[in-house]
């Protein structure tokens, strides 16, 4: 059996832990853009539409599609989002909670 007495984080959350170590926001967008890519890639593949067709739905370049789609790239902008949610045919919400 673990003492909690001698480990302060028994009993904290992930999310606190992240939080002490003040990367809580940057962790949750990265979350976040996995998220919405994984769901345009997915769309993408139900609807058969190549990354070439996609990005000119979206009147933009391969490239940009690429960053979009890349999970390790985490500046997207709501802009992109949008265009490519209306390019498969979805609409992109965002809210305040």
């Amino acid at each position: 059996m673990i003492n909690a007495s001698l480990n302060p984080h028994i009993g904290s959350s992930f999310d606190d832990f992240l939080g002490e170590q003040g990367i809580l926001e940057d962790c949750e967008h990265q979350a976040l853009k996995e998220i919405l890519a994984d769901q345009v890639r997915q769309a993408m593949t139900e609807k058969h539409i190549s990354k070439t067709a996609m990005a000119e739905k979206m009147k933009t370049s391969r490239r940009q599609l690429d960053r979009l789609l890349d999970p390790a790239v985490a500046n997207v902008t709501l802009a992109t989002m949008t265009k490519a949610a209306r390019a498969i045919g979805r609409e992109l919400h965002v809210s305040l909670v």
